[in-house]
């Protein structure tokens, strides 16, 4: 059970790794809930390649050269197996990404028009440019919503702020409006690096299970296609 540890398994590939993310909680373990599953299924896959291949040992049947075929030809399936759960995952999670990036970068022009606004904007941009940025800032964590709807929801340069100094602000007032969606983002893009960082681990962790290289199973296998071409009829 890949709740159980197993010591022939490299730690990186048990499902624990994926809720020592930080931000890992009631709220974002649906949105990891692929990654985890990916996580354990290598982990118990790569497992049950070091089984195979200490059972293949007993078998009177097989040479030592026979077996290792028999496991690399196991591992490979499995591998591709995994590697399938793994770029799941990963798209899983860059489509979660890409769907909070977007609700976290709306723009709030309805916010933006009125009389009071306009004089909101003129203020803001009478300020001098070290303060301007602090004064919306503080606008935002503080919960003024008059100030931060009318600085951002209308153009930027009206309040003196380039649309990338307003889209900065934007995305820091949604964060503070929605620090559920804010949390889910940060953890979606850990377990999304932490797919990346761990997924590449699975060839030398299959390669170790079965017990040889690659490339020596790739030689036993040519001789054994060569030798059997010798019986065809």
């Amino acid at each position: 059970m890949a709740d159980e540890v197993d010591t022939r398994v490299t730690p990186s590939f048990h499902p624990d790794t994926v809720q020592a993310i930080a931000e890992y909680d009631d709220d974002t373990a649906s949105i990891l809930a692929g990654t985890e599953a990916a996580f354990k299924e290598a982990y118990i896959g790569v497992g049950r390649v070091h089984d195979a291949s200490a059972a293949s040992k007993t078998n009177p049947a097989w040479t030592e050269a026979a077996a290792l075929i028999e496991v690399q030809g196991f591992a490979d399936k499995m591998t591709t197996q995994l590697a399938k759960k793994f770029d799941s995952a990963t798209a899983n999670l860059t489509r979660v990404i890409e769907g909070l990036e977007r609700d976290l970068s709306q723009p709030i022009e309805s916010r933006g028009v009125g009389a009071m606004s306009a004089e909101i904007r003129a203020y803001v941009k009478g300020l001098p440019d070290g303060e301007r940025m602090g004064f919306i800032r503080k606008a935002i964590e503080s919960g003024d919503e008059r100030t931060v709807g009318a600085v951002l929801g209308g153009v930027p340069y009206l309040s003196g702020l380039t649309p990338e100094m307003q889209n900065v602000m934007l995305r820091l007032h949604h964060e503070k409006s929605n620090p559920r969606a804010a949390k889910q983002l940060r953890a979606a893009k850990a377990g999304l690096e932490l797919l990346g960082e761990r997924a590449p681990l699975l060839f030398n962790e299959m390669q170790k299970a079965v017990g040889a290289p690659q490339a020596k199973v790739q030689k036993l296998r040519a001789a054994k296609a060569k030798a059997e071409q010798s019986f065809v009829v």
